[in-house]
């Protein structure tokens, strides 16, 4: 029997580069990274470091924990 691999949606970087009219080929461009690394990001299927969040926040004019998921729901 094989076991689906669950992935959960940790960061939200695909929402904030929506939201600020950019792609994952600019920031993959502005961070010198390969666009196959961004959309893994972008997908939640790996993380950026600690500081390549702070590297993409200051890419994209936005705070941190934009674009980070909260572990808390709003009850």
């Amino acid at each position: 029997m094989e076991v689906a691999k669950e992935f959960k949606d940790y960061n939200r970087i695909k929402v904030v580069l929506a939201e600020k009219r950019r792609t994952n080929k600019w920031l993959a461009g502005v961070l010198d990274k390969d666009p196959a690394t961004v959309s893994k990001w972008c997908t939640n299927n790996s993380q950026p470091s600690v500081e390549l969040l702070y590297k993409i926040a200051e890419a994209l004019d936005t705070d941190v924990k934009d674009l980070l998921r909260s572990n808390k729901s709003n009850e």
